[in-house]
């Protein structure tokens, strides 16, 4: 159940005798507590990749329950979760993760849809976008899911207007803003911005 890369590497090193502990059924030690033995084990090697992180959250989950099994993977409950979601996804969408899309993208957008077509082509019109945009979009979907594409677009895009714009002044105008400020007692920034906003409702 666990020793592939140890073996491995001793063959490689000409071993003629390899020392191995034989687990018989007549042991408490049964076959589930060596699979999860050989899954926590399997958690120190370079970056498990996420489909068998995911099979190792589901599979001590079933044996362990969530508490143990986010203990023994040194992970929250809150991440095992997300995995648990995750394994549910199809693997039409699945495909797309991690080089495409994150799995918590994909476990999102199934969440929200669960026609698997549908996910699916909206998964690849959600592909070109940055991930902040991407977000806003999941989060327009959530709210209005039979909206068209370039509708939630639009309303993902709004959501993400600069609230904070940066310009220069010339000295002149800097020196009259600087002057209006102290007249009413604010710093010249709150004061750009009460001029701002007068002038732009007024549009």
């Amino acid at each position: 159940m666990s020793g592939q890369r140890r073996l491995a590497a001793l063959k490689r090193l000409g071993a003629k005798k390899i020392p191995v502990l034989l687990i018989a059924q007549s042991t408490k030690y049964d076959l589930d507590d060596a699979k999860a033995a050989s899954v926590v084990e399997n958690l120190h090697r370079n970056k498990m990749n996420t489909k068998d992180m995911t099979s190792a959250c589901v599979f001590l989950t079933e044996s362990v329950g969530k508490a143990k099994a986010a203990k023994s993977l040194g992970i929250s409950t809150q991440t095992l979760r997300k995995y648990l979601g995750f394994a549910a996804v199809p693997e039409k969408l699945k495909q797309h993760v991690p080089r495409e899309l994150s799995r918590d993208d994909v476990t999102r957008l199934y969440g929200i849809i669960s026609n698997v077509p549908k996910a699916v082509k909206i998964a690849e019109k959600i592909i070109p976008l940055d991930q902040k945009l991407r977000k806003e979009y999941l989060k327009a979907l959530s709210k209005s899911p039979k909206s068209s594409h370039n509708k939630l677009l639009k309303i993902s895009k709004s959501h993400m207007l600069q609230q904070r714009i940066r310009f220069e002044l010339t000295k002149g105008v800097a020196r009259k803003l600087k002057k209006h400020a102290n007249r009413n007692n604010v710093n010249p920034d709150q004061m750009a911005k009460k001029i701002l906003s007068v002038w732009l409702k007024k549009r």
